[in-house]
């Protein structure tokens, strides 16, 4: 995503990093850039590039196109928050896949708990966060599957929760298809959801 990176930042002398709450989230600016607090802690980034936004797309259009079928539930993707625990509220995922079981009412501004599926895709100022910390958060939480597209590689790395941490199920990449634990049966082209020019 663009060329700040998503680390942790510091807007205002009373905000401690490490104690930033949600009633703090509430008062940031509405500047396009997005800002979730994983552990107390503030990470911002600016809009993403045209790869990021592809993937996040095609993503979110092949999981979409499954579940409706199947009426498993329901895809979203950010800005739209997910509220994992009272320390990390919110998270934005690029793309998350709700139950209908799960679903909020009408109106609700976020979502609370984990989502069964999450999937965030890699941009050099959000690799780190991506893949350790949010990886943890996601893990600790309970989102039973993570995945991680990475537009560089043109991979997809499908972890699975198993006695309470993610194992992975594979890295798929080329004209593999993708396996998921979460939705059984379905079926995506690695290749398909990376940019055609990149």
């Amino acid at each position: 995503m663009a060329q700040a990176a998503a680390e942790p930042i510091q807007l205002k002398p009373q905000s401690v990093q490490g104690e930033w709450t949600y009633e703090d989230y509430l008062n940031l600016p509405d500047d396009g850039r997005r800002y979730e607090i994983i552990e107390g802690v503030l990470y911002v980034t600016n809009a993403p590039d045209i790869d990021h936004q592809f993937t996040v797309m095609e993503i979110a259009f092949h999981i979409k196109q499954f579940v409706a079928e199947r009426r498993l539930g329901y895809v979203l993707t950010a800005p739209f928050e997910v509220h994992l625990s009272e320390t990390s509220r919110p998270v934005q995922p690029d793309v998350l896949f709700i139950k209908t079981e799960d679903w909020p009412d009408p109106g609700a501004k976020f979502f609370e708990g984990a989502p069964a599926l999450i999937v965030e895709v890699l941009s050099p100022s959000t690799s780190r966060v991506d893949q350790s910390i949010k990886f943890t958060a996601y893990e600790q939480a309970g989102v039973p599957e993570y995945w991680i597209a990475n537009p560089k590689t043109r991979s997809v790395q499908v972890f699975t929760l198993s006695r309470g941490e993610y194992a992975q199920l594979g890295e798929f990449t080329g004209d593999e298809v993708i396996e998921s634990a979460v939705l059984a049966g379905l079926a995506i082209t690695t290749s398909a959801l990376f940019n055609p020019g990149g």
